[in-house]
């Protein structure tokens, strides 16, 4: 009997927005950490019932590790705080292998973002992915959207 290896692969789209105008856009992949490991196999079998649907941003620079079970350092204030994705599957490679997570956030305050990650809940919760990146400056009036795909492979 062949083995069929099932991988969980993600990809993010981050545009940064001021005035309405895309000002910068960027492509990067990802780390699905040991933590999100378990938790999505524990979803397969109902042993976790957690579903991942919320993004979350932050502020810290160590680079993203396997070991990984929260952000460094998220933003909580001034428009950064985590947030509820709006969530579907799209389709890479076979209908609807894809999870995808969508939210844009409005700033009051000023940030450098620099990471950000999936996570199961609106407060704690499991991490599942997560990506450092140089820093993204937001200002007060400006948006961020994320677009993060995971495929099962």
């Amino acid at each position: 009997m062949e083995k069929e290896p099932l991988k969980l692969v993600g990809a993010i789209t981050i545009l940064h927005i001021l005035d309405g105008k895309i000002v910068e856009e960027r492509e990067l992949k990802n780390l699905i950490v040991n933590a999100g490991k378990a938790e999505a196999a524990g979803l397969l079998n109902g042993v976790t019932s957690g579903p991942f649907t919320y993004l979350a941003i932050g502020i810290g620079t160590t680079p993203a590790a396997a070991g990984d079970t929260a952000l460094q350092s998220e933003i909580t204030t001034g428009g950064g705080a985590r947030a509820s994705a709006t969530c579907s599957r799209v389709t890479t490679a076979v209908t609807n292998d894809t999870a995808q997570l969508v939210h844009e956030w409005t700033f009051s305050s000023t940030f450098a973002v620099t990471e950000a990650g999936i996570l199961d809940a609106a407060a704690a919760g499991n991490l599942l992915a997560r990506q450092v990146f140089s820093a993204i400056n937001v200002v007060s009036g400006s948006k961020l959207e994320i677009t993060w795909k995971v495929q099962v492979s």
